[in-house]
């Protein structure tokens, strides 16, 4: 049995499309793939876990004796955003989509409704990136006392807000309106986001690192719940946290990077005495460089994981496992701005592994879920999905 379990989300890296990628409309999408066509990447630490022998990757070999054990996960939910990928990594899964505004903005009661209970007139109101929407609209938001409100390709709605004119405080109270107004069923969205930025005028607006999510709770007991309930430790690192809302954390640490999401993660093996789960997402693969198809910026990210792959792969001990994945796909190389229906990697190392090498697709990700509950002799809740667990496999 494994002590301490660390699943880490590279946030958005898919292998390739799903069979039902056409009811997305992302035939041919290929984030990872796509991005090695691109940009020459240097992934040792990822190579010798064994990513290259799971997915054809060009400029980087295959290895002829791999560290980890490898598969492709499949998608079972309907959807292709952060909380349904993640919910049904912990057992739920997500039958009806989260409703999205990204055709016509929100529907003009909802944005009345904000309006006269945060006291600001809204502006914006449609589906647009965050640096576009601040060079087009911060100006007048900070000159008039406005309200920037926006959407995306996801089920969210975006609140900027200037944190010398208008103060977090008020940003994240305005928020937890939002939050309150949409929890109707037909202005339902996952997730209300809080943008903060600073700057003066176009050109100098920056997006700030006090970014908070307002997430629906998971409408059932997740995975982290069981083992909140049977006292093992869930700590939290990165946007986990608020994807879950809350619930199944034990402990919870926010990052300001990806970057600083790994270095956290590192402290965390190296210091952290816990029995259980931490779970961590990092965010900036999708957020800074899918979104945005910046190909080359998504490369260097990747890459920076890799390095710090390497100091975690030091520091994990006998008794740990390692486990890494994604939780939808967000190709730079593709059409729009959306994220990608794509299978995701399942990537896992344990120094006390005696074979290695690669495993069956699997049909859930609820696949990671199930396989952390039967390491601590916990049993998958009967509402959750079913699926086999791969602790058997994994040793």
């Amino acid at each position: 049995m494994f002590k301490r379990i660390f699943v880490v989300v590279m946030d958005s890296l898919g292998i390739g499309e799903m069979e039902d990628s056409a009811k997305f409309d992302d035939v041919g999408a290929n984030t990872l793939g796509h991005i090695a066509e691109k940009v020459n990447l240097n992934i040792p630490n990822l190579q010798k876990l064994g990513l290259a022998n799971l997915c054809t990757l060009k400029n980087v070999s295959k290895i002829e004796t791999p560290l980890g054990y490898f598969s492709e996960i499949k998608e079972k939910s309907d959807g292709k955003d952060t909380m349904t990928g993640h919910w049904e990594m912990m057992g739920i899964e997500t039958k009806v989509p989260f409703k999205t505004f990204t055709d016509t903005g929100f529907p003009p009661e909802l944005i009345q409704e904000l309006e006269e209970k945060t006291g600001r007139k809204i502006i914006g109101n449609k589906s647009s990136s965050g640096t576009e929407i601040l060079d087009e609209l911060a100006e007048e938001e900070i000159n008039n006392g406005y309200l920037i409100v926006y959407t995306s390709a996801d089920s969210v709605l975006q609140i900027c807000g200037n944190e010398e004119t208008m103060g977090l405080e008020n940003l994240y109270k305005y928020c937890e309106i939002a939050r309150d107004l949409t929890m109707k069923e037909e202005w339902k969205v996952g997730r209300i986001i809080a943008r903060p930025y600073v700057g003066k005028k176009k050109g100098e607006f920056k997006r700030t690192s006090n970014r908070h999510d307002y997430a629906l709770a998971p409408p059932e007991k997740t995975v982290l719940d069981v083992l909140k309930d049977n006292g093992f430790d869930v700590i939290s690192i990165g946007k986990i946290n608020d994807i879950f809302a809350e619930q199944g954390i034990t402990k919870a640490i926010k990052s300001k990077s990806s970057v600083e999401g790994m270095d956290q993660t590192i402290e965390v093996a190296k210091n952290e005495e816990f029995n259980g789960l931490c779970f961590v997402n990092l965010v900036d693969f999708d957020a800074l460089w899918g979104h945005r198809r910046n190909t080359e910026g998504y490369a260097k990210e990747i890459e920076m994981f890799d390095e710090k792959l390497g100091i975690l792969l030091d520091n994990l001990r006998q008794d740990d496992l390692l486990i890494i994945t994604a939780d939808h796909g967000n190709d730079p190389t593709y059409k729009g701005t959306d994220h990608t229906r794509e299978k995701v990697p399942f990537i896992a190392y344990s120094k006390q592994f005696k074979g290695a090498g690669k495993l069956a697709e699997q049909s859930s990700f609820a696949v990671i879920g199930a396989t952390i509950l039967d390491n601590f002799n916990l049993s998958m809740p009967t509402n959750l999905i079913e699926i086999a667990s791969l602790k058997n496999k994994l040793k």
